[in-house]
């Protein structure tokens, strides 16, 4: 049995936890990007008070989670170069650039825009500002899109060669970056981050009108939300079935292992395993209930088509099972909840009781949290179903850690989870706090009434802070 705090084990583990913070913000951002763009597109459109409030509540929101993302994502970079180099040094020559454009287009992009868009509402016009939100929310997209690229391309790979010393280097560019699963992965990620927002400023209006807070901004947030959770849960069902094909052809041995099938499917083709215990030493899947021809029928669409399953490959070749088995089936459950909650919301709006059903608002607030659990579950599935390989089929993760020992990696993992915790839990506890407070009539944004102030300048000197305004409480003592 493989050892589980070996140093290797412990660097996945580290990158594991890591990701699983860093995944939360950016998908949190992308969704809320996109729902400030159309906030202040309805206020230029309408006019009315309502969107402007909005959009300012959530835009003091949107700026600590933003920066939050930003901060989590610089630490897994480093990674690469500590407890990975291995894998940074044979497939950087393929992967960098495709980074490096994440930076120069997308990430530029959002720095360039949000200090106009955070603090500009006074300074800029109407029009500019609203250019700006716009270009942020393409940011966080195009952001997202080269970071999937790239794992896309580490799932599918595709446009590169292996030189004499063993290391990659790209052939066709177009095609590292136009992989054979972006098109699924990227759509699969974007519907994700919106069911992400759209569950949780639902989550916050069930809140607030269950607490007795229902204002029209109350009512306005709930019913936007509710119009995406009726129309997005759907379509991400959709997505997510054209993602299990696109891995079927792709990564078959990723889906033997979630569908927790060792045998192929003979001509009576395969059914579905809805529970069960896989079992990796015994090679079987234990306490089994199935459904006849059921997993044929989701993967081939056919009655008897083809699944694989894992002993088609040795056992050092196989995803684990027992772990992947039990995310995707909680992601999916997830999913078919949220089309549920649609659902649901789509019949209180039609009996005109959008606002005053008490099931629902109790329901969108146990769900608020939902789709980024459905998150966090289908990443762990992509990744550990990914294994035993950091590029499926040509690099092993095993080949691709670096060099440190048990001590070393075990040291920085303890002073991650310690400063993730303190750092990332306070950050998490202002926004529920700015969360908790419902939007008012009026609602101001990020503070723009700070004065600027030299440093050095003594009060009383020309440009000096006058006395009893701004920062008049922090003045040095005359």
């Amino acid at each position: 049995m493989i050892a589980m705090f070996d140093a290797f084990h412990l660097a996945r583990a580290q990158f594991g936890f890591t990701v699983a913070f860093h995944i939360m913000f950016p998908a949190f951002s992308i969704g809320l990007a996109s729902f400030l763009m159309v906030l202040e597109g309805l206020w230029l459109r309408t006019g009315r008070q309502v969107y402007l409030d909005l959009f300012r509540y959530w835009i003091k929101i949107f700026s600590i989670g933003f920066g939050m993302g930003v901060v989590s994502g610089l630490v897994m970079s480093y990674q690469f170069g500590t407890n990975w180099s291995q894998y940074a040094d044979k497939a950087g020559p393929v992967i960098g650039p495709v980074m490096a454009y994440e930076v120069l287009t997308a990430f530029f992009l959002e720095a360039g825009f949000l200090g106009v868009m955070l603090f500009g509402m006074e300074r800029v016009g109407r029009k500019l500002h609203f250019f700006a939100t716009c270009m942020v929310a393409g940011g966080t997209f195009l952001s997202a899109f080269w970071i999937l690229s790239v794992n896309s391309w580490m799932q599918t790979p595709a446009g590169f060669g292996i030189g004499p010393d063993g290391r990659m280097f790209p052939t066709d560019y177009w095609q590292v970056v136009f992989n054979p699963s972006v098109f699924v992965r990227v759509p699969h990620m974007v519907l994700a981050s919106y069911l992400v927002v759209a569950f949780i400023v639902g989550g916050v209006a069930s809140w607030h009108m269950l607490r007795g807070h229902a204002t029209p901004a109350v009512h306005t947030m709930f019913s936007m939300a509710m119009w995406m959770a009726a129309i997005v849960a759907p379509a991400q069902i959709v997505m997510g079935d054209l993602h299990g094909l696109n891995s079927l052809e792709h990564q078959p041995m990723k889906i033997a292992a979630m569908e927790g099938d060792w045998e192929p499917s003979g001509p009576d083709g395969a059914p579905l395993i809805l529970f069960g215990l896989p079992n990796m030493e015994q090679e079987r899947t234990d306490y089994k209930i199935e459904i006849p021809h059921a997993s044929s029928m989701i993967l081939t669409h056919t009655w008897s088509g083809r699944v694989p399953g894992l002993k088609e490959v040795p056992a050092a070749d196989r995803p684990y099972s027992p772990v992947i088995f039990w995310t995707f089936r909680a992601m999916v459950g997830i999913g078919f909840l949220m089309v549920g909650l649609g659902l649901f919301s789509l019949y209180a709006r039609w009996r005109g009781m959008l606002y005053t059903n008490r099931w629902l608002h109790r329901a969108a607030l146990t769900l608020s949290l939902g789709p980024l659990v459905a998150l966090l579950c289908g990443w762990m599935t992509t990744e550990i179903g990914r294994q035993p390989y950091t590029v499926y089929g040509v690099l092993r993760t095993i080949d691709s850690v670096s060099p440190i020992g048990l001590p070393g990696i075990a040291t920085s993992f303890a002073v991650f989870a310690v400063v993730y915790f303190i750092v990332f839990g306070a950050g998490i506890l202002f926004i529920l706090r700015l969360m908790a407070k419902p939007p008012r009539a009026g609602e101001t944004g990020v503070r723009t009434d700070l004065p600027t102030r030299t440093a050095g300048i003594h009060p009383g000197l020309p440009g000096a802070v006058p006395p009893g305004t701004g920062e008049a409480s922090i003045q040095p003592a005359e």
